[in-house]
């Protein structure tokens, strides 16, 4: 299938299909929980980094550039909707953070997150990931939600670019939930049926994102911003402390490095 049989395809299902993959290839990584029971620190501590260098760099590249050049296109300030959807993207991450339990790996049950709640620690810990995946779905969405304003090539391997790119750093971010609760107790099975479905918000958010920007054409530069602004939210309150556990935190600083450069490299090559 060539990029123009796909442009015909309708944008919503589109994104259905890219967060489809990119919750596959979270499942990918947490079926790691069958060949391994532990992660290295220092290799987790790079997950975590490339994970957050990936969502730096689509967080720009993908989502605030777009959002400028359109509305400049359009013959307005670009930097209006880019701060404001920035600035709406990260308040909706901070409520979403204080309202909704959850659970980092390593922490005792009761120093759990969010509303106070009876739920399993299981749980908890599924939704501390979930977190994350709720804004690189809604990204998703959004850039293939573009194509119903511009069917052209280049939104579309802009859009599989960003998917690419999601789907790379789901792949370690999927071990990075499973091993550990495999190391908690939980059997491999168990272990990698919460770790894939850490994923499956994805493509929910998606769909909605797509549908969201279909229906509010007018909204579309805000609708990127805001989903930059969530995905810096996760990077800056999660990923980054998250990979600075331990004494190995130079490892985290070179998986920052390489995530951003490839999707960097994906980014700009193919969009």
């Amino acid at each position: 299938m060539n990029y123009e049989e796909i442009l015909k395809i309708n944008p919503v299902l589109l994104a259905l299909f890219g967060t489809l993959f990119t919750w596959g290839v979270t499942a990918l990584g947490a079926s790691l929980v069958f060949f391994f029971k532990n992660i290295n620190r220092k290799f987790f501590n790079l997950m975590l980094g490339f994970a957050a260098g990936v969502m730096i760099a689509a967080s720009f590249w993908s989502l605030l550039a777009p959002a400028i050049e359109m509305t400049e296109e359009k013959g307005g300030i670009g930097w209006i909707p880019a701060v404001v959807g920035f600035l709406a993207g990260g308040a909706f991450l901070f409520v979403l953070d204080k309202i909704l339990p959850h659970l980092h790996l390593g922490e005792k049950t009761e120093n759990a997150e969010g509303i106070k709640t009876s739920w399993h620690r299981s749980v908890l810990l599924v939704l501390a990931i979930t977190l994350h995946n709720i804004p690189e779905g809604l990204a998703i969405g959004v850039a293939f939600g573009v194509l119903a304003q511009d069917p052209s090539i280049g939104v579309l391997t802009s859009a599989i670019a960003l998917t690419i790119g999601i789907g790379i750093q789901n792949f370690p971010e999927g071990a990075a939930v499973s091993v550990p609760l495999r190391r908690e107790g939980f059997t491999r099975w168990k272990a990698f049926k919460y770790g894939q479905l850490s994923g499956m918000v994805e493509p929910v958010a998606g769909v909605l994102g797509a549908l969201l920007v279909l229906y509010a054409t007018p909204i579309l530069p805000y609708a990127l911003a805001f989903a930059a602004g969530a995905m810096i939210f996760v990077v800056v309150e999660e990923l980054i402390p998250e990979s600075h556990n331990g004494n190995e935190t130079d490892y985290s600083s070179i998986g920052v490095m390489i995530g951003f450069a490839i999707m960097m490299f994906l980014d700009v090559s193919l969009g």
